[in-house]
């Protein structure tokens, strides 16, 4: 089995799992390669489902051709459930999402969502944020103004060139950061002027992370807050 053959492979096991926290009901459902397993599992087990909110259009087509009705979140309101992928999450649980460019409307479901249930392969699992550049949503005319005030915070913005994303915005990964604090950070970077989004999870972060590995699925939970 190549490399390629075995990473799908670990994501597919972390999709399935993930159905056993479905219970019914509409589900929130994000957007990535790994979320495409747990869509097309979804619709392959035959799990009863009501339907689901999406993050992204190209979630939202693959939902509606597995068979799956896609409401709107306005139509829902509040979400006990939501599956999402990740690029990259910390022992806290808190992650860097949005390479696929949906981070926006991701967090949005997220943060409507009592339960945020992460999928990944265990190559995402890394001790500190960073290695994976961050994504940060801009409206088009603040582009020159956020990759200036993202430079002196040390990092080494890029426009993700060709790319639209489905607000109508553009992208800036922001390559050589090392987030030791990523909360604080998450902050920091909401309040800079054309910021749209930021691709950390960290003032909202996943619930429960599960890994796919060779060997099976391994589950994390947040550790609990320090009073």
């Amino acid at each position: 089995m190549s490399d390629q053959e075995t990473r799908e492979q670990m994501k597919r096991r972390a999709a399935q799992a993930a159905l056993a926290y479905v219970d019914g009901g509409i589900i929130g459902v994000g957007t990535g390669s790994t979320v495409n397993h747990f869509i097309d599992s979804l619709a392959d087990t035959g799990v009863r489902l009501e339907g689901a909110v999406s993050s992204s259009e190209v979630s939202s087509e693959r939902l509606r051709a597995r068979g799956i009705r896609v409401f709107d979140l306005n139509e829902v309101g509040s979400l006990d459930l939501y599956v999402d992928g990740a690029d990259e999450a910390n022992p806290r649980l808190e992650l860097i999402k949005g390479g696929g460019g949906a981070l926006t409307r991701e967090k949005i479901v997220a943060a409507a969502s009592r339960r945020f249930v992460c999928i990944a392969d265990e190559s995402k699992l890394v001790p500190v944020l960073g290695r994976f550049p961050l994504p940060v949503e801009v409206i088009p005319m603040a582009r020159s103004l956020v990759a200036a005030r993202l430079a002196d915070l040390g990092g080494r913005p890029v426009l993700r060139e060709g790319f639209v994303t489905d607000n109508g915005n553009q992208i800036l990964d922001v390559h050589g950061l090392h987030i030791t604090e990523p909360v604080s950070l998450e902050q920091r970077l909401n309040n800079i002027p054309g910021v749209v989004c930021v691709g950390l999870f960290a003032l909202r972060p996943a619930d429960i992370l599960l890994l796919g590995t060779e060997q099976g699925t391994r589950v994390l939970t947040r550790p609990r807050e320090s009073s």
